[in-house]
C-alpha cells in the first residue's frame, strides 16, 4: 500500500480543486487524483465566476492546480479505478504526513486503487468526478458542441445574442429552452424533433413569443467554412442558423461511487428523466461514512462557479468532522492518561 492522506479527492475540476485548497490551508494532507478530462474542454471560456469571467478553462485549472500545491496538496495525473472501504481497529495509524495525521485512529478508512496498479489511503474520501454529456444522436453535432452547439444561456447565451437560434427538442423542456433563449435573440426556432407534441397551451406561449415551430426530426448539421449555417430536416428542407441549442442527458460519472454501496438517483423535469445525480446533505455528505461528494456528480445543474463553491463547502466540513475524530481520540486518550495516573497514585498509597 502507498501513502497515507487524511483526505484523497477523486477529481481535479474546480470542485475538487476548490475543496484541496481549504483543506490544505487547514494543514491538511491531500492528494487529487485527476484524469485530465473536464467537461468542459470544448468551451473556449467560462462564465459567470465573479473575478474570472471569460477565463478560459484550462487556464482555470492550472491556476487552481498551481493554489492547492502552493498550500501543500499534491496533485496527480492518473484515473481511480476503485474505492474500497477499510475497517479500521483501536490504534491505528491515520495516515497522513508525519505532524499533521500520525498516530491518529480512524473513524473511517478507505483505499484508492489507480489504474497503473497504485494504491493510496485516505481517511476521507472526496469524489468530484463530474458528468457526462450524452448528447442527441444528431450526425455532426457533437463536433460543433461547445461551440455554436450549446445548451446553457448562462454559460453561452451571451456570445449568440442576436443571432438565429435553433432549439431541439428531444424533452418536454425544449418548451422551456426555447423560452429561456428567447431573452437572448428574437429569432429563434423550436425543432419539434423526437420531443413530445405540443400541447395546445404550449403552442400558445410560442407563438405569443413569437418563437417559430418547425415539425419534423433534425438529421443533419450544415457547416460551412467551421462554422454553423444550418439544420436538415427528413424532408431534406435546410432551415438557416448560426446556433442550435440541443439539451443532453446528464449522467453522473457515479461507477466509483456505487462500488462504495451509494445509489445513483434520477432527476426529473415533469415525466422526463433528465439527469442522474449522487444524493448528499447540503455539505455534501453521503450515505456512506467518511464519503463526500460535490460539484456535478450531485449537482447536474451546477456551473462552474457553485462546483467550486461546493467543493469549499465540503473540503470545510470533511476537516471539521476530521476534527471531531482527533477530538474524540484526544479526549480518550487523556482519560486513559488521568486513570493511570489516579492508579499510580493508589499504589503509592497516596
Amino acid at each position: 500500500m502507498g501513502e497515507e492522506y487524511d483526505v484523497v479527492v477523486v477529481g481535479g475540476g474546480p470542485a475538487g480543486l476548490s475543496a484541496a485548497v481549504a483543506l490544505a490551508r487547514s494543514r491538511r494532507s491531500v492528494l487529487v487524483i485527476d484524469a485530465g478530462e473536464p467537461r468542459n474542454s470544448a468551451a473556449g471560456h467560462a462564465h459567470n465566476y465573479l473575478g474570472r469571467e471569460g477565463v478560459v478553462p484550462a487556464q482555470l485549472l492550472s491556476d487552481g492546480r498551481a493554489e492547492a500545491v502552493g498550500y501543500g496538496a499534491e496533485v496527480l495525473t492518473g484515473r481511480v479505478t476503485s474505492l474500497r472501504t477499510v475497517h479500521q481497529h483501536p490504534g491505528a495509524n491515520a495516515g497522513g504526513r508525519a505532524g499533521r495525521g500520525a498516530g491518529r485512529v480512524r473513524d473511517h478508512g478507505f483505499l484508492v486503487q489507480l489504474q497503473d496498479g497504485r494504491t493510496v489511503a485516505a481517511r476521507r474520501l472526496l469524489v468530484t468526478t463530474g458528468l457526462a454529456d450524452q448528447l442527441p444522436a444528431v450526425p455532426g453535432l457533437a463536433q460543433r458542441w461547445g461551440r455554436d452547439v450549446l445548451h446553457c444561456p448562462y454559460c453561452h447565451g451571451w456570445e449568440v445574442r442576436d443571432q438565429a437560434i435553433g432549439v431541439l427538442a428531444t424533452a418536454a423542456a425544449g418548451v422551456h429552452q426555447a423560452q429561456l433563449f428567447r431573452q437572448l435573440s428574437a429569432t429563434v426556432t423550436l425543432f419539434t424533433h423526437s420531443g413530445p407534441t405540443l400541447s395546445v397551451e404550449e403552442a400558445e406561449v410560442l407563438a405569443a413569443r413569437d418563437i417559430t415551430v418547425v415539425e419534423g426530426e433534425v438529421v443533419d448539421l450544415v457547416v460551412d467554412d467551421d462554422r454553423l449555417r444550418g439544420v436538415r430536416l427528413e424532408s431534406g428542407k435546410v432551415v438557416p442558423l448560426q446556433a442550435l441549442v440541443a439539451a443532453p442527458f446528464f449522467a453522473a460519472n457515479a461507477d466509483l461511487l456505487t462500488g462504495l454501496g451509494l445509489v445513483v438517483s434520477e432527476m426529473r423535469m415533469g415525466d422526463d428523466v433528465v439527469a442522474t445525480y449522487v444524493a448528499a446533505d447540503p455539505s455534501g455528505a453521503t450515505a456512506v461514512p467518511g464519503v463526500w461528494v460535490a460539484g456535478n456528480v450531485a449537482n447536474p445543474q451546477a456551473q462552474v462557479v457553485s462546483s467550486a463553491a461546493a467543493g469549499l463547502t465540503a473540503g470545510a466540513a470533511i476537516n471539521a468532522d476530521l476534527i471531531a475524530e482527533e477530538t474524540r481520540v484526544a479526549v480518550t486518550a487523556h482519560r486513559a492518561r488521568l486513570g493511570d495516573q489516579h492508579d499510580r497514585k493508589e499504589d503509592a498509597g497516596e
